[in-house]
């Protein structure tokens, strides 16, 4: 997407970092081009107001859900097979 205006930073290295600068991972420098481009360029806002809310959304249905009790004994265990797997193979192979 592009607004066909001249800008700074180009509208399609705006929507690249996008959901960067809504998480709040994006260094202090590129968040001042992404607000910069923002307040001169509808378009990308608009995409802007578009994502975050998405975001919003699926965090307040999706993110509160409550992890299974068993999950990181399972997840752990799958580690712990799949290292012994592969010392037995590099020593097989030895």
């Amino acid at each position: 997407m592009s607004c066909g205006g001249e800008h700074e930073t180009p509208c399609s290295e705006v929507l690249e970092r996008l959901y960067i600068y809504i998480d709040g991972e994006l260094a202090d420098t590129g968040c001042e081009e992404i607000r910069r481009h923002l307040d001169e360029c509808r378009p990308c806002l608009e995409e802007y107001g578009l994502e975050e809310a998405v975001k919003k959304l699926v965090a307040k249905h999706c993110g509160c859900d409550p992890v299974p009790g068993d999950l990181r004994g399972k997840v752990l265990s799958r580690i712990e097979a799949a290292r012994v797997d592969m010392q037995f193979r590099e020593g097989a192979a030895e």
